[in-house]
């Protein structure tokens, strides 16, 4: 059963359920253990899913000796130990799962200890860095790349179900990429090339339309109770009119599925949200300002100058 159609309740079932699968599969990677040097929410979700997936998790790797433990216990393979552990210079694959700013650092703390480094493949997993900040350990010869999931990772165990068949971007030197995409195709997920200069605007699409939809969702649930909606229905109401406009979106694209009374030109509903949200929620009100004018735009309107002067 590939991983990207987990059953609930399979997700989380420890390797050893499914020892009859890693001959077969540990070769996804070469063969090659990875070692995962960070294992936050990101590391611990990855090395659990690729664990059950059959690849040999080498070391698991940590500032803190106990946060490593505690990663091993998660993932279920692995050998708790710290950076300065000498065998992380024999490592096969590195996956880099630390915070972003400690990648840099990180790599020249690895490479600086002097070791020759052919043959092994170093893959972090920012979103928004690209692989040359592990520059340092391509001068030693390691094959450097990154992947990162277009995918929202709240804690572990919710990493291990999100993960699996997600999207994600690629890049780096042939040989990482080869090996990152493996990786992913191990975890039933979608490959995808990314421009390396620009990985800043490929990061800052993932914040528009993730984090930021959180506060519209806080938003309209602060209106709904407002309106009189039980607290009780407002989440699975907003939960479900959403996943049906992202449902549209995948099929339609943005435009074609515009619905609402800025698209319509029904500037009287506009100017009677605007005139409500004065009186009893005016914090909403700069969000809404932008908004609208993003749709108006969208849509191929033109704002009434009224309205555009309205705050």
């Amino acid at each position: 059963m590939r991983l990207g159609i987990l059953r609930r309740g399979d997700d989380l079932k420890p390797p050893a359920a499914r020892g009859e699968r890693n001959t077969r599969e540990a070769r996804g990677v070469g063969g090659r253990k990875v070692t995962i040097v960070g294992p936050g929410r990101l590391g611990q979700a990855l090395g659990r899913l690729l664990a059950q997936a059959g690849v040999p998790i080498d070391l698991v790797v940590a500032r803190r000796i106990s946060r490593a433990r505690q990663a091993v216990r998660f993932i279920g393979a692995g050998t708790a130990t710290a950076l300065d552990d000498p065998r992380l210079s024999s490592a096969d694959v590195i996956l880099m799962t630390t915070t972003d700013a400690a990648i840099e650092p990180v790599g020249r703390v690895l490479a600086a200890r002097g070791a020759d480094w052919r043959g092994k493949v170093v893959l972090h997993t920012c979103g928004s860095l690209p692989s040359s900040v592990l520059r340092p350990l391509a001068r030693r010869g390691a094959a450097i790349g990154s992947i990162h999931p277009f995918q929202t990772i709240p804690n572990p165990a919710t990493g291990v179900r999100n993960l699996a068949g997600c999207y994600w971007a690629i890049e780096g030197d042939t040989r990482a990429r080869a090996v990152g995409t493996r990786i992913v195709r191990q975890l039933g997920g979608n490959p995808f090339p990314i421009r390396p200069e620009r990985k800043v605007l490929y990061h800052a699409s993932a914040f528009l339309v993730c984090p930021t939809l959180l506060v519209l969702f806080d938003q309209s649930e602060r209106l709904l109770k407002l309106a009189g909606v039980p607290s009780r229905v407002a989440r699975p109401l907003l939960a479900g009119f959403v996943r049906e406009t992202v449902g549209n979106f995948a099929k339609l694209g943005a435009r074609r599925s515009l619905t609402g009374p800025a698209v319509r030109g029904d500037w009287p509903t506009i100017e009677n949200h605007l005139r409500e949200l004065r009186r009893h929620a005016p914090e909403a009100l700069p969000v809404y300002h932008e908004l609208l004018r993003a749709i108006v735009r969208l849509a191929g309107r033109k704002l009434p100058r009224h309205l555009e002067m309205s705050r």
